[in-house]
């Protein structure tokens, strides 16, 4: 899917041309349309090629016709806890011809705002800015995804406390993996704004630098709080495994409890039942009664011996 953006009167509006200083916004496109952009766009299909893979790494590059800058970003696979976030590479194209393009495989939520109007001071005709609040605007939506992640935390933790099965357990080690992600691909982003930074990749300007440096801090403050995270949740692990553990514990121990309260009357009765005189007991209308009775008495007395000493 191909869609070209350009501002006009204060507007972003969707264009059907190609024209300068305009945004071209690709999502798992097809051959056609990369030989479509890169022919506008005067700029290698491989470029826009590399882009196209999942598990592309972050890095920023000249290229022939424009630069190159590849950044991981959050992305909502899967509505339910398992694998519910991993990261895909975001492709950003400064291209020498006054046009930035941007080349992902899905469709990023963030990237919503700039089309609809709802990031300050944004204009395309500023490509360096545009690139770096893009990057600026994916940091605070691994923020964003983070609280969604504290979110699912607490709601696996509910059903662990009286939890028995390795259910839970499961749920907190796919979000571990989210987490994983995210680190991995913030350090990576990280190395990419450091280039930026220190070399002249990219001339900036003073106005530029300073957002470079706010970019560079929303970035490093998602890394440590991945980092937390990951150390809370690695820890809360390790006390829902012993509580599940613990829980299974309590149930077996009732159960073996009850088994030996409830085999009194069982041992009474085989007893009772064998071919031999009983007495007084045998001869009595309310023998079965008597021993009923008698199994009942025994069977209560040693529930409370074993609720005495915590064995029930």
């Amino acid at each position: 899917m191909i869609k070209i953006f350009k501002n006009e009167l204060s507007k972003i509006n969707l264009n059907e041309k190609v024209q300068k200083d305009c945004w071209i916004d690709l999502v798992n496109p097809t051959k056609e349309e990369v030989q479509q952009v890169s022919s506008t766009c005067e700029i290698d299909s491989s470029v826009i090629m590399q882009v196209l893979v999942e598990k592309e790494f972050p890095r920023v590059k000249k290229v022939s016709g424009g630069t190159l800058i590849v950044i991981d970003v959050p992305y909502m696979k899967d509505r339910s806890v398992k694998n519910k976030y991993v990261t895909y590479p975001l492709g950003i194209i400064i291209c020498d011809n006054h046009i930035i393009v941007t080349v992902s495989l899905v469709e990023h939520e963030f990237l919503k705002k700039f089309k609809q109007g709802e990031i300050e001071d944004f204009d395309i005709a500023q490509r360096v800015r545009f690139l770096l609040q893009i990057i600026f605007n994916s940091a605070e939506a691994y923020l964003y995804t983070l609280d969604s992640l504290e979110g699912d935390i607490q709601k696996v933790e509910k059903h662990t406390y009286h939890s028995t099965n390795n259910k839970q357990l499961l749920n907190f080690l796919n979000i571990q993996k989210s987490l994983v992600y995210f680190i991995t691909s913030l350090k990576a982003n990280s190395m990419v704004l450091e280039r930026l930074q220190k070399e002249n990749i990219i001339p900036l300007n003073k106005e530029e630098k300073i957002l470079l440096e706010d970019t560079i801090i929303e970035n490093k403050q998602c890394i440590e709080n991945c980092a937390i995270s990951r150390e809370i949740l690695s820890s809360t692990i390790d006390a829902y495994g012993t509580i599940i553990s613990n829980n299974l514990n309590v149930i077996v121990k009732f159960l073996t409890a009850i088994t030996i309260v409830f085999s009194v009357p069982t041992m009474i009765a085989s007893f009772l039942g064998m071919n031999v005189p009983l007495g007084i007991v045998g001869e009595s209308d309310f023998s079965f009664l008597i021993i009923c009775i008698i199994s009942f008495v025994v069977s209560l007395i040693l529930a409370w011996w074993l609720r005495k000493r915590d064995m029930l």
